[in-house]
């Protein structure tokens, strides 16, 4: 399989719509020009992380998928040759509305969409006021990277979404997240490690940074980092402070000598499974 150059953007709020987009094509030139072949954004990119608060007024942030925004990062991943994951606040019509993450293909095809499971509403993550539950399974998406999949931020609490995916044939599992300093640090790095020693594929993990003051006191502290399937960190971890462009290569050979050591796959037992379904 090879080598996979591998990307992720964590950045802070700008201030408004259109600066963050133009932050994040200029992040992705970048990733381009030091050769990353895929990236992704973090949850919700061009937006604040505006779930600190209840206000209908920012379901006016959804679009369609495809739309706007979704059409004119295709453009530019087909002008870069990348594959590019978007993390969008989706609206499927008025009072349908996904956290989605949408998948495009390095010749700027659109080859579908994941949207969040598992949606939290405690104090500062009051999601369920703005997004229903995903309901388009655990897709895997054949990319020119390999197989690829969408976990999104608290989705990677749950073990069973990631096992679908490695199921479904999964190769690099992308999670942008908007995670806050404080509340969920100790299992930044413990949580998705664990997922990729289990499951034996590569992690992509995103989280923004920063205080966005004007929606609330969540201090997103960064940390984005790529995992392998050893649960060893492929450099460092980006800054807790500041915006950063993660850059890796992946060893994508590195899957399969890990599967065929431990066979968790082989040794699953789906039959002694059916009470964990139970509601």
């Amino acid at each position: 399989m090879g080598t996979v150059r591998a990307a992720l953007v964590q950045a802070n709020w700008t201030g408004d719509k259109e600066s963050m987009i133009v932050a994040h094509e200029e992040s992705a030139r970048r990733a381009a020009a030091q050769g990353a072949q895929v990236l992704c954004f973090q949850e919700l990119f061009y937006g604040p992380y505006f779930c600190q608060t209840q206000d209908a007024k920012y379901y006016d942030y959804a679009e369609t998928v495809p739309g706007p925004t979704t059409e004119r990062f295709a453009a530019l991943a087909r002008e870069l040759g990348m594959v590019m994951v978007l993390p969008v606040y989706e609206q499927e019509q008025p009072g349908l509305l996904y956290n989605t993450a949408v998948v495009i293909d390095a010749d700027g095809r659109w080859l579908g969409k994941y949207r969040k499971h598992h949606i939290p509403h405690v104090r500062g993550f009051w999601e369920k006021f703005y997004f229903r539950p995903g309901n388009l399974g655990w897709p895997v998406f054949d990319t020119a990277v390999g197989r690829v999949g969408v976990y999104i931020c608290y989705d990677r609490h749950f073990p069973e979404g990631w096992r679908a995916l490695g199921l479904a044939g999964a190769e690099i599992v992308f999670n942008p997240s908007a995670t806050s300093r404080g509340l969920s640090s100790y299992l930044w790095k413990l949580e998705q490690p664990a997922a990729a020693v289990a499951n034996e594929y590569y992690i992509g993990a995103i989280n923004r940074v920063g205080v966005e003051s004007e929606y609330g006191d969540d201090d997103f502290y960064g940390t984005s980092y790529f995992v392998d399937p050893e649960g060893q960190f492929v450099g460092e971890p980006a800054s807790d402070t500041d915006p950063e462009l993660v850059v890796r290569d992946l060893d994508m050979d590195l899957i399969k000598v890990v599967r065929d050591r431990w066979a968790f796959y082989r040794d699953r037992r789906p039959d002694a499974y059916g009470p964990l379904v139970a509601p």
